[in-house]
């Protein structure tokens, strides 16, 4: 497992599936890259179209980098026999930003709540082994205001930073760069600029 620093995040490079069975029972496991629940909600719909004779499409979400956003659902199945196994591999593995969804097909024998547990952990780690898990760097976006004989000072600062321009632009008469800043570099970023009393440094809303 990859062993993330605070400026870093785990998700899923892409799309990867899982397989569990018991006493004739099928649970599809599908892991989805994913950041919002408009997303999210589309995978699940596709998903019930393509399994139509499916009995239940349990499912669990983590998005976010430093405030998350979390569900789970056992889709008709007993309370936290489903939803909450699924979600607790995406914690096992540390992962954001990530959708993941099962499938299953009755098999015409009642596997109890234990049972249940157990077949949505397995098949959720099952499909995450198979998954391709990437840190990627936690940018917090701000965006720099100057003037344009400030333009020169300001480039020379953030290259020397390494800070990433995101875009550029002008509000009325001054220009202005949206740059993404790691958390850990936020203070130094702010304390370099501060002998430049002109530039104007305001943090984005950021739904993270």
């Amino acid at each position: 497992m990859v062993e993330q620093s605070k400026d870093t995040y785990l998700t899923v490079a892409g799309i990867s599936e899982g397989l569990y069975k018991e006493k004739g029972s099928k649970f599809l496991a599908f892991v989805f890259p994913c950041d919002n629940k408009e997303t999210a909600k589309t995978h699940l719909d596709r998903l019930r179209k393509e399994h139509r004779n499916a009995c239940h499409v349990c499912f669990a979400w983590r998005f976010g980098t430093t405030n998350f956003s979390d569900r789970y659902s056992d889709d008709g199945e007993p309370a936290n026999s489903a939803g909450k196994p699924i979600f607790g591999q995406i914690l096992s593995f540390q992962l954001t930003n990530v959708l993941i969804a099962i499938v299953r097909y009755y098999g015409g024998t009642n596997l109890g709540v234990g049972g249940l547990i157990t077949a949505y952990k397995t098949s959720s780690k099952e499909a995450l082994l198979n998954a391709t898990i990437q840190e990627k760097i936690i940018q917090i976006p701000y965006q720099i205001t100057f003037t344009y004989p400030e333009t020169g000072a300001v480039m020379n600062l953030l290259n020397k930073l390494s800070i990433e321009i995101l875009s550029q632009g002008v509000d009325g008469n001054s220009p202005y760069l949206l740059v993404g800043v790691k958390r850990t570099e936020v203070e130094k970023l702010i304390a370099t600029f501060s002998p430049l009393h002109t530039v104007k440094i305001n943090l984005l809303e950021n739904e993270d």
